[in-house]
């Protein structure tokens, strides 16, 4: 397989607001995409933070989920902050023939999803992780996505 990396590393937060302003402003990372969409009557936000060519960290806003307390890095604590690592691969070539093989492995790989700026497969880990393996469509480095209809306001004050 010619794994390339991380994706993007999926976390939850109940106030992209907040965490556009820390990841953007106080950090100095590039936003590069942003969506936004409603399911199952709950509106929910999807943004991406660069962190080189091809590698982001992302944020799913759910604002009424309850975040765990704070905790050291490496003690172990309740609750569900991190969401899903997307894993890059080389080509669609290498998407299809890892979806193939976990799927003879017994695995419940999904079909292959296209989101639009990356095409992905999902499934879990024995530990029951939400894995993502993924092959970019659209550079956002190049060509940044913004599709979030109601962007968080320090979105919308950059925009002006």
């Amino acid at each position: 397989m010619g794994f390339k990396g991380i994706n993007h590393l999926v976390l939850v937060t109940n106030d992209m607001d907040k965490t556009v302003r820390f990841y953007r402003d106080a950090l100095g990372m590039r936003v590069v995409g942003t969506m936004g969409a409603e399911a199952d009557g709950q509106s929910f936000r999807h943004y991406f933070f660069s962190l080189g060519p091809g590698s982001t960290i992302a944020f799913f806003e759910w604002p009424n989920v309850e975040l765990p307390p704070r905790k050291d890095s490496g003690i172990p604590a309740s609750g569900r902050q991190f969401d899903h690592v997307s894993i890059n691969l080389d080509s669609e070539d290498d998407l299809l023939a890892l979806q193939s093989r976990a799927r003879s492995a017994g695995i419940d790989a999904s079909d292959v999803i296209d989101h639009g700026f990356v095409r992905s497969i999902y499934f879990e880990d024995p530990n029951g992780i939400s894995l993502e393996f993924s092959v970019w469509t659209k550079d956002l480095e190049k060509e940044p996505m913004f599709g979030d209809p109601n962007p968080v306001p320090a979105m919308a004050e950059a925009a002006a």
